[in-house]
């Protein structure tokens, strides 16, 4: 990669990176990918398709990572379409406005990710038990609330951070159809409570919670989600995601 004045200074390539939203495109690549191959190896079997093919979407897209990287620091998106990122000047440079689109894209693919495996674990299948449990009014076959997120961080102002991030992976899933989401005024309710998970589940009417943490540092973010079976209080999946934001909220 040719690297511009400001990348050869000491510390320059990392705010380089940055700037190019690299580790952003990066980190949608990697989660995509994951979200692939999981639906691969779901899907592939039941087509029949021969065992190798999922270890060739595997290689294939490994391949594609480096490509992905390159491509993000070597090309911009402008307001007239993709350039040489040596041919924007810097005034005219939208890369944080880009970069802010790519965060919302992140917690829609963590979105469309947590579903993909609650319906493939068994947790939002639609079983006998379920249906019952449906017919009786007792809770939603697929339903799921979103808590609050708690704030990891040593500064309190982050607080609006964790609660926005909850409440655009609650926004995301309320887009998919079929999957009932307890609205934000009842999930939130229950911020800061030490109550059983069973117990927050009954009172919300939901098979599914869907919790987590986020820590800040800088423009740095961990976020670390769980999925949690309601009727035994057990994880159904766990996952920690590191990327950058730039003022995600303005």
């Amino acid at each position: 990669m040719c690297m511009s004045g400001d990348a050869r200074r000491p510390g320059g390539l990392l705010s380089e990176l940055r700037r190019r939203n690299v580790f952003r495109v990066a980190t949608v690549y990697l989660i995509a990918s994951w979200l692939l191959i999981q639906v691969a190896e779901t899907v592939f079997p039941a087509l029949q398709l021969p065992e190798w093919t999922v270890t060739f979407v595997v290689v294939v897209l490994a391949i594609l990572f480096p490509i992905a990287v390159i491509f993000a620091w070597a090309f911009e998106l402008t307001p007239e379409g993709l350039k040489k990122t040596t041919e924007v000047e810097p005034k005219s440079s939208i890369t944080s406005r880009t970069g802010q689109k790519i965060n919302y894209l992140i917690i829609g693919i963590l979105a469309v990710a947590i579903l993909f495996l609650a319906l493939t674990h068994g947790g939002l299948k639609d079983d006998g038990v379920s249906a019952e449990r449906s017919a009786t009014g007792t809770s939603a076959a697929q339903s799921i609330a979103v808590l609050p997120f708690v704030n990891m961080s040593d500064d309190e102002d982050n607080e609006f951070f964790s609660d926005g991030l909850s409440e655009e992976l609650l926004n995301v899933l309320a887009q998919v159809e079929g999957l009932r989401v307890a609205a934000r005024t009842s999930s939130f309710y229950f911020k800061d409570s030490n109550e059983d998970v069973r117990s927050i589940a009954s009172k919300l009417g939901v098979d599914h919670l869907l919790e987590g943490s986020v820590r800040r540092s800088g423009d740095r973010i961990r976020v670390t989600a769980q999925l949690i079976k309601a009727d035994d209080g057990f994880h159904l999946w766990s996952d920690t995601y590191d990327y950058t934001v730039d003022d995600v909220f303005r």
